[in-house]
Formats: structure tokens, C-alpha cells, sequence
């Protein structure tokens, strides 16, 4: 996470240094190339997790590789102590900021995940974390497994990127907002932002299946990753506490349903996220101390979202299994 420093003692989210894009049509000095291209990510971070998910959903395993960092870092960045010798087997790198500094040795920002690394150079190209998935959508289309859904339909892009904005600002931000509060009024002023956009979208749920069109799209993707970690990180450790996810009918059976299906649960290492928020934040928990529960089984239970119709893939069909080696471990079996 990157943040600059407020006067109004708000939190303020830093923007993405690295924005070069990875495009099938020329028009940047990225072209869209199998296996040229890693992906690096976390499973405890959720603007990373959008691109775990939509990676998966679309069937890009085979041209574009995966890195996984750890889920507890510190001040030298987000760091490879889950592979073998703390380093990428394929960038060679023990810390995300070496990939940085390779594309600017003069760096000295925040080094976020997700973030898209040029293997043979090891320079970062991107870490802008909303436009990479749109473009795994859009630019990498040619290489998408048969049956890939469509994630971001031209038909609904502009009530798409309408929703994205609300939930971003109030929800996928806004729980960060709260926690990251210095002074008692901005983090009540997000805390009721927060709120009331969750009982908007619970309204707006009610009655249809997905956010937006009858199939899931990228907006589905973008708030999943929020309710995700809502009650095994934001409820307590952020503060945001009029609700539990389980306590608010309509939203946990919405995000029960995406769970349950493939390419969003499979994702999910509830261990992983909890470790990073509770050991990494030790301004808001100088203990260290990471919380034993909340139960997970429940995500496995019966949604009946169904019964509201839709069709999760669209005309497509859903993403096999994950490869062995990305494979969650003691992941809950939905």
C-alpha cells in the first residue's frame, strides 16, 4: 500500500508511478507477447487479487506467469520468502523494489502489487492495478482460453466504469480510508460513506444476480475482493463496525455466490490476508497479534443467488481447476 501524508489528517491513497501500458495494437513499446511478461502479485493484497481473478477467469496461466510475494513485508517492499531462497525462480529478485529500481533507479516511492514485470529486462512496466485487468480483457484477447467470458462487454463499459467509481472511492478505498484515519471526523466521514454505498449496493442486489448486465464482469471482480477480507480484517481492524459481511443478507449471499465460483474462491488465502494486516500495520497493531477466527466455512454455504437467474460466464464456460503449483494451500472447498 502507498499513502501520502494529509494536512486534513484524511488518508490519502498515493497514485501508480508505473503506467505504461501492454497493448495488441502498437500503440505503446509493450506489445502483448506470450510468456515476455510476469505477473507478481499477493494473495493477502486486493487490488492484486482482481488480477489473480481475472487471470484465472480468462485462461492466461500459460502466457503469463505468475510471482507470488509473501504476505508479511517491510520498509524494503513486498517480499519472495515463500519461494525457495526468499527469491523469484524467475526474476532472480528478493524484494518487488529490485524490479522497480531496475525501471528507475532513482525510485524511491511505494512498490505496490500487483505489478507487471518485463522478464528479459526485469524492469516493472506497470503497477496500475485498474488498467491492467481491463487490459488482460481487452489486449490480451487473442490469447484468452476457449469459453473466456467477457469481463468488461463494450455494451455495459460506461455502467461498468460508473459503478467501479462509486465503489472504489467509498468501498474498495473507502475501508482504508476509515483505518488509516488520523483524526476522529475524516475516519467517521468515510466509515458513513462506506455504509451507506454498502446498503446501496445491497438495494441494487436484491433483485438482480450481478452488478451489472446479467454475467459477471469486472465490477463483480472489483468489489468481491473488498468483501472478501470485510470481516477477517475490516470489520475490527479498520474500524468499519455497524456490520459484519454476514450481517448484511444480501451482500454476504452475493458474495457467497462468487465464492462458490470458479475463479474467485480458489483465489482466497484467508491465513495469508489476515497475516499482512495485522503484522504489517503496526500502527494499528503494535501487538502483532493475528486473530485466530473468523470461521471461514461459512463462505461454502448455500447462497441460492441462482434463483435471481443470470449467467455467471455469459455464453462462455468456467476456468478448469488452478494449475497444482498456484494452488491455495488448506484452501476452504467451495
Amino acid at each position: 500500500m502507498a499513502a501520502v501524508q494529509s494536512k486534513s489528517k484524511e488518508f490519502k491513497r498515493a497514485r501508480n508511478r508505473f503506467t505504461d501500458r501492454i497493448t495488441s495494437d502498437g500503440s505503446s513499446r509493450w506489445p502483448v507477447e506470450p510468456g515476455r511478461y510476469r505477473l507478481i502479485a499477493a494473495r493477502a493484497c486486493p487490488w492484486a487479487n482482481r488480477a489473480l481473478i481475472v487471470r484465472r477467469l480468462l485462461g492466461l496461466e500459460p502466457v503469463l506467469s505468475l510471482g507470488l510475494a509473501g504476505p508479511v513485508h517491510d520498509q524494503r517492499s513486498w517480499r519472495f520468502h515463500l519461494d525457495p531462497d526468499d527469491r523469484d525462480p524467475v526474476l532472480g529478485i528478493e524484494y518487488l523494489g529490485e524490479a522497480y529500481r531496475a525501471a528507475d533507479p532513482d525510485y524511491d516511492g511505494g512498490v505496490t502489487v500487483p505489478a507487471i514485470v518485463d522478464v528479459p529486462s526485469g524492469k516493472v512496466v506497470t503497477n496500475d492495478y485498474p488498467q491492467i485487468t481491463l487490459d488482460l480483457s481487452t489486449q490480451w484477447r487473442a490469447h484468452h482460453r476457449p469459453g473466456a467470458p467477457d469481463l468488461y462487454p463494450e455494451q455495459h463499459r460506461d455502467e461498468i466504469d460508473e459503478v467501479n467509481e462509486v465503489v472504489f472511492r467509498d468501498v474498495n478505498n473507502g475501508v482504508y480510508r476509515a483505518g488509516f484515519a488520523r483524526d476522529q471526523r475524516p475516519y467517521e466521514k468515510a466509515y458513513h460513506a462506506l455504509f451507506e454505498r454498502l446498503d446501496w449496493l445491497s438495494q441494487r442486489l436484491q433483485s438482480r444476480r450481478y452488478l451489472v448486465g446479467d454475467t459477471i464482469t469486472e465490477a463483480d471482480v472489483r468489489l468481491f475482493t473488498t468483501l472478501a477480507r470485510f470481516d477477517a480484517v475490516y470489520h475490527g481492524h479498520f474500524k468499519c463496525n455497524r456490520s459484519k459481511l454476514a450481517e448484511m443478507p444480501v451482500l454476504w449471499a452475493y458474495a457467497r455466490d462468487l465464492f462458490q465460483t470458479p475463479g474467485f474462491g480458489d483465489t482466497i488465502d484467508f491465513e495469508q490476508i489476515k497475516q499482512h494486516y495485522y503484522v504489517v500495520h503496526e500502527e494499528i497493531n503494535p501487538t502483532g497479534i493475528v486473530p485466530a477466527g473468523p470461521d471461514p466455512s461459512g463462505w461454502t454455504t448455500p447462497h441460492r443467488r441462482e434463483e435471481l437467474g443470470g449467467r455467471p460466464f455469459g455464453d462462455g464456460t468456467p476456468p478448469g481447476p488452478p494449475p497444482p503449483d498456484e494452488a491455495v494451500p488448506g484452501l476452504v472447498a467451495a
